[in-house]
C-alpha cells in the first residue's frame, strides 16, 4: 500500500498558531525515539523538548488558573492543574492540532498505530510547546497554550474533587466540624449488600445516600448534601459550581 504524503509543516504551524523561525527545532519536536538509529542520536528526538515543554505548560496553565479563579484555594487550583496537564489532555490538543501525520516514527511504531497512541501524542504536544519556547520565548509559548487550554480550563471534563472531599472543604470554610457519617442500615445478601449512610454537619439537616459499599454510600450522601445546599448543580456530578 502506498504511503500518503505528509502534509506540509505549514499546516501544523497554522493549527498551533506559531510560525517557526527554526524549522529544525520543529522537526525535532516531531521525531520519536523509534525513528533514530542509535542512542547517540537521542538529542535529535523530542525527549528533551518534551521535558522542557512539560514545565512551560505547567507554568502557563498555573498562571492562567490564578487569573481565572482568583478566589480558588490552592487545593482546587492544584486539582484543576492536574486535570489540564495530564497526558490525555495533551493528547487531545495534539489531535486538534493534527500532529499525528507529521510525526516521524520508526517503521515498527508506525505499523502499530503510533500516530494514534495517547502517550506519543501527549509527549509530542509537550515537545511542541517546548519547541515554541526555544524558538520565540515564553510569551509565544504561553499564547499557544492559552489558545488551546482556555476552553478546557472553563469546562473541565473530570471531577475536580470527589463529593466527600468537596463537602469537607465546604464545611471547613464555614467553620463547621468534619462531616459525620453514620451507617443507618445494611440490607441484602452478603454478596450484594446495600448500605444506607447518613451524613451530618452541625446546624444543617442531615442527608442520606445509598450504595453497594460504605464508601459509595458515603459519597452518595455527601453528593445529596451538596446538591441540596446548592454547592453542586442538580444532576451535575462532575464539577462543583464556582
Amino acid at each position: 500500500m502506498a504511503r500518503l504524503p505528509k502534509p506540509p509543516l505549514s499546516d501544523l504551524e497554522t493549527a498551533i498558531g506559531h510560525t517557526f523561525v527554526d524549522r529544525d527545532v520543529l522537526r525535532r519536536a516531531l521525531t520519536h525515539v523509534s525513528a533514530i538509529a542509535s542512542d547517540a542520536a537521542r538529542s535529535e528526538t523530542y525527549q528533551r523538548l518534551e521535558f522542557l515543554g512539560d514545565r512551560v505548560l505547567g507554568l502557563a496553565v498555573s498562571d492562567m488558573l490564578c487569573a481565572a479563579f482568583p478566589e480558588a484555594a490552592e487545593g482546587e487550583l492544584s486539582r484543576r492543574l492536574a486535570d489540564l496537564v495530564r497526558k490525555e489532555s495533551c493528547a487531545e490538543v495534539a489531535i486538534e492540532w493534527g500532529v499525528g501525520p507529521h510525526l516521524k516514527l520508526g517503521e515498527g511504531e508506525a505499523q502499530t498505530g503510533g500516530r494514534r497512541k495517547i502517550a506519543i501524542l501527549g509527549d509530542s504536544c509537550e515537545a511542541l510547546i517546548g519547541a515554541v519556547f526555544l524558538d520565540a520565548g515564553y510569551d509565544a509559548a504561553r499564547a499557544i497554550v492559552a489558545k488551546a487550554w482556555t476552553p478546557r480550563m472553563h469546562a473541565p471534563r473530570r471531577p475536580l474533587r470527589d463529593a466527600k472531599t468537596a463537602l469537607q472543604e465546604w464545611a471547613q470554610a464555614r467553620g463547621k466540624g468534619t462531616p459525620l457519617y453514620r451507617e443507618m442500615s445494611r440490607t441484602g445478601p452478603a454478596h450484594a449488600p446495600l448500605f444506607v449512610i447518613n451524613v451530618e454537619i452541625e446546624d444543617f439537616p442531615s442527608a442520606e445516600g445509598s450504595g453497594q459499599s460504605k464508601r459509595i454510600a458515603e459519597q452518595s450522601a455527601a453528593q445529596t448534601f451538596l446538591i441540596r445546599e446548592g454547592v453542586w448543580a442538580n444532576g451535575d456530578k462532575a464539577q462543583a459550581v464556582t
